[in-house]
């Protein structure tokens, strides 16, 4: 599998992509901005995941493999980038949260703060019940509650951007 150059490639591109991600969650929490209160639409994993996935595709499919990618190559290359990516970085952010107790307390605070601010209209409509359980999630939370959900939300975001890279990269062979 690992003789494989996709794979070669988009595991090298996940492991260092991996490392620059959770430096730019320090980075962010340093400069007063927690990274997990940010909207999703504003993550700079949107950005991150869209320049590897280039990067590493284009190199597999123009010195690897004559030109051609297909679709599949595509989604499975960036699935393999995006597991690489979340696991080093959700490793590397549940040892700095645990080592840095004010990470997670801070989290804590201001996902309460802003749920103070929820019109009661929203609340209503996602379920007076849900919202309660989901606040009660926030204030257990602890350094594994964080890596998990960065984890997860790797995969969702990187998803959507898997789809639109593999779709412009692709080029098959001409059938004459």
């Amino acid at each position: 599998m690992f003789k494989n150059p996709l794979f070669k490639i988009v595991i090298r591109y996940g492991l260092i992509s991996g490392v620059i991600g959770f430096a730019l969650l320090v980075v962010l929490f340093y400069l007063g901005r927690h990274p997990f209160v940010i909207p999703v639409f504003f993550d700079f994993r949107i950005i991150l995941f869209a320049l590897l996935l280039v990067f590493s595709l284009r190199e597999f499919r123009d010195l690897n493999n004559g030109g051609i990618l297909y679709f599949w190559q595509g989604m499975i290359g960036s699935l393999v980038l995006t597991f690489c990516y979340a696991l080093v970085s959700s490793i590397l952010l549940f040892m700095f949260a645990s080592w840095n107790g004010e990470f997670v307390s801070s989290f804590i605070e201001l996902t309460l703060e802003q749920a103070k601010s929820y019109p009661a209209e929203d609340i209503e409509r996602m379920g007076k019940e849900t919202f309660e359980q989901g606040l009660k999630a926030i204030r257990e939370a602890d350094a594994g509650y964080l890596a998990n959900r960065y984890f997860f939300q790797s995969f969702i975001i990187s998803f959507f951007i898997s789809i639109i890279i593999s779709v412009i990269l692709r080029r098959q062979p001409l059938n004459p």
